[in-house]
C-alpha cells in the first residue's frame, strides 16, 4: 500500500559553508553542467535538482530545507524552479554549526506536520532518481531505517590519524590497519527513518554529543548508537556528491 503524502516529509540539507567549493559560490546554487532543465526547459541549480527529484515524488509531502544562517535575502528560494515555491510545501530554515544540528532543527520544525516517516538528503547529491528514493521509503517502511550503499572500488585503509586536514598537509602517517574492501560500503542519501524515533535519537545525540567529543557523520550513525540496526539497499553510482568545483562537470 502506498503511503499517504503527508505521511513521509523531507529535509534537504543544504546549510553548509561550502568551502571546499573553491569558486567563492555555495554549491548548492551553482548550476548543473551539463545543464539539467526543470518542466519549463529552464537550468536547474544543485539545490534545484535536488529538491525537485523529492517535490515530484507522490509519497512526499512537507519538504524542509535548512540554509546557511542569514539567509534573509533568500537566496535559496531563488535558486530554486518557479513550480516548486508555487506548491506550497516546501519550507526554508536556518540550519546550525554543524550537519547533525541542522538537522536536529529541521526535525523540530516538522513536528507541527506529524509526519510518520522523513527522508534526509543532502543537497549536494542532485542527481538522486526517483526509483532510489522509492525504494528508501519501501525499506524505510518495513524496516523504519534504511539508507542506500554502494559498494567501495578502492582498497580501504584506516590510518592511526585519519583526519581530511592532515592528509592535505601531505604529512606521513601510519596505517593503523587494512580492511578488506568487500566489507566496505559507502554511506549515500536520502536516509530514512520513521520520524518519531530518529527525532528521539537526535535529541539524545545532542546531549551526548558533550560527552562523546566528536560528531555523528550521519543520520545513520544516530540511529544505530540509540535506536538499532539500519537497512541497507542498493544506491546508485550517479547519485555522487559534489564537494569541489570539479565535480560538477
Amino acid at each position: 500500500m502506498p503511503a499517504k503524502p503527508e505521511s513521509i516529509a523531507a529535509v534537504i540539507c543544504a546549510a553548509g559553508s561550502s568551502n571546499r567549493f573553491g569558486t567563492g559560490l555555495k554549491k548548492e546554487y551553482a548550476m548543473l553542467y551539463p545543464s539539467r532543465n526543470d518542466s519549463r526547459g529552464k537550468p536547474l541549480s544543485v539545490l534545484g535538482a535536488a529538491v525537485l527529484a523529492f517535490s515530484r515524488n507522490t509519497n512526499i509531502g512537507t519538504i524542509v530545507i535548512t540554509t546557511p544562517a542569514g539567509d534573509e535575502n533568500g537566496i535559496a528560494a531563488q535558486s530554486l524552479p518557479e513550480e516548486l515555491l508555487n506548491d506550497g510545501k516546501i519550507f526554508f530554515i536556518p540550519g546550525g554549526n554543524s550537519r547533525r544540528e541542522s538537522v536536529h532543527k529541521a526535525l523540530i520544525y516538522l513536528k507541527a506536520f506529524s509526519p510518520e516517516y522523513v527522508l534526509i538528503h543532502d543537497a549536494a547529491r542532485p542527481w538522486i532518481s526517483g526509483e532510489l528514493i522509492d525504494r528508501v521509503i519501501n525499506a524505510m517502511r518495513i524496516n523504519k531505517a534504511a539508507i542506500p550503499v554502494i559498494p567501495a572500488h578502492d582498497t580501504p585503509k584506516v590510518l592511526e590519524s585519519s583526519t581530511e586536514k592532515t592528509l592535505m598537509k601531505n604529512d606521513t602517517i601510519l596505517i593503523k590497519s587494512h580492511p578488506k574492501r568487500g566489507d566496505i560500503t559507502f554511506a549515500q542519501t536520502p536516509q530514512g527513518f520513521s520520524f518519531n524515533e530518529i527525532l528521539a535519537a537526535h535529541e539524545k545525540a545532542a546531549t551526548n554529543i558533550i560527552h562523546r567529543n566528536a560528531e555523528f557523520t550521519d543520520d545513520a550513525e544516530i540511529w544505530n548508537e540509540f535506536n538499532g540496526p539500519v537497512t541497507a539497499v542498493p544506491g546508485e553510482m550517479e547519485n555522487r556528491k559534489i564537494t569541489y568545483a570539479e565535480d560538477l562537470q
